[in-house]
C-alpha cells in the first residue's frame, strides 16, 4: 500500500515558488568534548539516527497526470553526504557570520528528486565552537508529533546513546502504472476522496488550498473572527527569493521577574518586548506611529487537551493579537497584550486545534490563503507578521557528546511578509531567530538589537 500525502501536505508543495520556499529551520550553535567532533563521527551519527525515521530517506514521486495526490517512496539512491553537508567560516567565525550563511542556505528551496531536508556542519567558529544548520519541507514536518533532524540527534546526557544497528533496505521504487492502479484502489475504497479531488484538481494549489479551506472548519472560524484587516505596513511588501537572518540571545531571568511582577505570562513579556522592537524600528525608519498604531501578529501556540477518557492530547491552536505599537509606555503595551491574550484564549477566538495541526512547523502560506478565502474580500492578509514561541527544555541538551549552547529558530516568510520572527527559550535563555527579505529589510539585525533594548526597558521599569 503507497504511503500517500494528505491534501495539506500536498498544498506545501503546489504553493511553494521561487520567493516562498516552504522549509522550515534552525541554527544550533554547540561546544565540543575533549577530543572536538569531526565531520565523519557526526555523519555516523546521523546516518544511525535515521532509523528513527524512515520518512527522512524517502522522497516525493508524483502520480502521471497527477489524478492523485503525490506518494512517498524510498531514495534507492539514497546519500547521507549529499544531505549533511561540510561548511566552515573564516576563523574565528563570529555568530554573525553563522547567520549570514543561514540566511543564504535558507533562500535555497530544497531538491524535489531529493529527501527534502538538508544538515550543515559548520566549523571554524570563535572558541572551537560547531555550528549547525539544519533544514526540512513543510511536508516532512507534518504534525506537532514529526521528529525533526535536530530532535533525533538531541541527547539528555553528555555520552551518546549508542543506536541500535538497523540495517536500512529501500523498498523499490513503484512503477507509474502501479502508481496509477493504486491511484484508482485508493478511490475506490474511499470514493469522497476521488470526489474532492476531481472537484478541486488536486495539480494546482489555488485548488488545494481550496480543499483546505473546506476540511479545516477551525481556521475558517478563525478568519470569520478577524473581520478587521491590519494596518499597512512596511512589512507587508512582495518579497523576493533572498534572505537576511538575524539572531538575538537574552536571559529568561527578565521575562520570568517581569512575569511575576506584572501578573502575565512569559509569552506576553515576550511579544510586548518584540512590539517595543517594533515601535522603534518603525520610528527609525522615519514611519508615523500614531497613538492607534497597531501591528497584527499571527501566533501558533500549543495547546494540551485532556478528553474525557482521560487520554491526555498535544495539538496547535493559533492567537491573532493586535501588538500596540503606537503606546509609547512599555509597561501599558505589555498590559494591553495581557488583556488581549487573555480575551482571545476566554472568548474562543482560538482557531481550532486540529485545523492548524499541520501548521506546526510554521507554514504560515496556509493560513495566509485561507484568510484571503474567508475573511474578506477587500484584503490578502490577515495579519502583519509571524511570531513563533516555543518553550524548550531548561536542561542542557548534547549533539554527539557536544553541549548545545544556543538554539535559533528559522520560520518561513509568506509572499508578502518580510519579517517571520520565532523565539525558542532553552537552558535559562530566550533565542530569537528573525526571518526577513534581504532587499525589504536590509535593517533585520539593527532590529535585533532593538529586541535586547526593549527587554531592557521592560526591565528597568519593573525594578
Amino acid at each position: 500500500m503507497v504511503d500517500r500525502l494528505r491534501a495539506v501536505d500536498a498544498s506545501f508543495l503546489y504553493a511553494e515558488n521561487a520567493t516562498t520556499p516552504m522549509h522550515v529551520g534552525e541554527v544550533l550553535i554547540m561546544s565540543p568534548p575533549r577530543g572536538g567532533l569531526s565531520y565523519e563521527r557526526f555523519v555516523t551519527l546521523v546516518n544511525d539516527r535515521l532509523a528513527l525515521v524512515p520518512r527522512y530517506r524517502q522522497r516525493i514521486m508524483q502520480v502521471p497526470g497527477r489524478i492523485a495526490n503525490p506518494v512517498w517512496v524510498d531514495d534507492t539512491e539514497f546519500d547521507i553526504s549529499y544531505h549533511v553537508r561540510r561548511s566552515a567560516l573564516p576563523a574565528p567565525g563570529s555568530n554573525e557570520q553563522l547567520a549570514e550563511l543561514a540566511s543564504r542556505l535558507m533562500s535555497r528551496r530544497l531538491d524535489r528528486d531529493r529527501p527534502l531536508w538538508e544538515a550543515y556542519f559548520v566549523e571554524n567558529l570563535k572558541g572551537g565552537r560547531i555550528g549547525l544548520i539544519v533544514k526540512a519541507h513543510n511536508t516532512l514536518v507534518d504534525g506537532i508529533a514529526a521528529l525533526g533532524i535536530s530532535d533525533i540527534l538531541l541527547d539528555n546526557a553528555k555520552i551518546t546513546p549508542i543506536p541500535s544497528a538497523l540495517e536500512w533496505r529501500p523498498r523499490p521504487t513503484p512503477s507509474p502504472v502501479q502508481l496509477m492502479v493504486d491511484a484508482v484502489k485508493d478511490y475506490a475504497q474511499h470514493p469522497r476522496t476521488a470526489v474532492e479531488t476531481i472537484r478541486t484538481g488536486a495539480t494546482d494549489a489555488r485548488a488545494t488550498m481550496s480543499q483546505i479551506v473546506e476540511t479545516v472548519g477551525g481556521a475558517v472560524a478563525a478568519a470569520r473572527s478577524v473581520a478587521r484587516p491590519p494596518e499597512p505596513s512596511p512589512l507587508n511588501v512582495p518579497i523576493g527569493s533572498a534572505r537576511r537572518y538575524a539572531i538575538v540571545q537574552t536571559d529568561l531571568a527578565p521575562y520570568r521577574a517581569i512575569r511575576e511582577r506584572q501578573g502575565c505570562s512569559v509569552n506576553d513579556v515576550a511579544l510586548a518586548v518584540v512590539a517595543g522592537a517594533l515601535r522603534t524600528w518603525l520610528l527609525a525608519r522615519g514611519q508615523t506611529v500614531r497613538n492607534s498604531t497597531m501591528l497584527r501578529a499571527m501566533l501558533p501556540t500549543t495547546v494540551r487537551r485532556t478528553a474525557p477518557s482521560g487520554q491526555r492530547s498535544q495539538s496547535i491552536s493559533a492567537l491573532f493579537v493586535d501588538l500596540p505599537i503606537g503606546e509609547p509606555h512599555a509597561l501599558i503595551r505589555l498590559s494591553q497584550i495581557t488583556f488581549a491574550n487573555s480575551a482571545h484564549r476566554t472568548s474562543g477566538q482560538a482557531v481550532g486545534a486540529q485545523a492548524l495541526i499541520n501548521l506546526a512547523g510554521i507554514a504560515p502560506p496556509t493560513l495566509h490563503s485561507l484568510a484571503a478565502r474567508a475573511a474578506t474580500k477587500r484584503t490578502d492578509r490577515m495579519y502583519n507578521l509571524v511570531i513563533t514561541n516555543v518553550p524548550g527544555p531548561q536542561r542542557p541538551l548534547y549533539i554527539a557528546g557536544c553541549r548545545v549552547r544556543e538554539m535559533y529558530p528559522v520560520v518561513p516568510l509568506t509572499g508578502n511578509q518580510a519579517l517571520a520572527v520565532g523565539l525558542t527559550s532553552y537552558n535559562g535563555k530566550v533565542f530569537y531567530g528573525l526571518n526577513a527579505d534581504r532587499d525589504a529589510m536590509g535593517d533585520v539585525h539593527e532590529l535585533g538589537v532593538m529586541i535586547e533594548e526593549s527587554l531592557s526597558e521592560l526591565t528597568d521599569l519593573c525594578q
